[in-house]
């Protein structure tokens, strides 16, 4: 009669069914997408750069360089989460995987060129504080807020869309939580040309609203990766 001898080798070996992939994966992605928040606290550290006697005041520059620095660790959180994602999402689909990856970097340069223009305006505090180049400073300023509304209002709903749309079909994580963020980038990029076309500005209830259900996905994704992990 054969007798079977199980090895220590299939002792320790995953099961098949609902296994997570690789961990770090999971962890290192969770951390990021979580890292994509620190930039909240800028909507009160720019606070002194959109007054209109910003450029002939006394006020410090401090919050804004801090805020700049919290937008280039988002940026390069951004890229991250797609690069770590990659290798798993190219299985289901290479060429939106690649999209993905893409369209983080678009995003994280939107944001380096908006901060270049506010440390412009930061510029023109410190080292030529004049009234004649006050026009100047405000148009750095207006123009970091346009570039802000590509950058983090439309690029974002570009992300989710192919993020989304790669986790739906590849079940890594519940379906339904990945339509939330199918679903809440269309709501985004809703409120992204409601602010092109005039309908509201940036910091209008409507704007803030037409963002909640990606910040929900995200945020969520970031805690969801860090406690459960992807599904296989």
């Amino acid at each position: 009669m054969n007798t079977y001898t199980t090895t220590p080798s299939e002792l320790n070996a995953p099961h098949s069914s609902g296994i997570v992939l690789p961990r770090k994966t999971s962890l290192y992605a969770g951390l990021f997408y979580l890292l994509t928040f620190i930039s909240v606290p800028t909507l009160f550290l720019y606070e002194s750069i959109h007054t209109q006697d910003y450029l002939m005041s006394n006020s410090s520059d401090r919050p804004v360089v801090i805020g700049g620095i919290l937008e280039i660790i988002v940026a390069l959180s951004g890229i991250a989460t797609a690069v770590i994602f990659y290798p798993l999402l190219k299985k289901q689909n290479q060429s939106l995987a690649i999209g993905l990856v893409a369209a983080r970097i678009v995003e994280a340069g939107t944001m380096f060129v908006g901060f270049s223009f506010l440390l412009g305006a930061v510029f023109l505090h410190e080292h030529n504080a004049t009234v004649s180049n006050v026009p100047l400073a405000q148009t750095l300023v207006a123009m970091y807020d346009r570039i802000f509304v590509l950058g983090q209002g439309f690029m974002p709903a570009i992300d989710d869309i192919l993020i989304g749309t790669l986790l739906y079909q590849s079940r890594l994580i519940p379906r339904k939580f990945a339509l939330l963020g199918i679903v809440g980038a269309f709501a985004l990029l809703a409120g992204y040309f409601g602010i092109m076309f005039g309908y509201f500005d940036r910091m209008d209830p409507l704007s803030g609203a037409s963002a909640l259900m990606v910040a929900t996905f995200e945020f969520s994704l970031g805690i969801y990766l860090l406690i459960k992990g992807l599904r296989k």
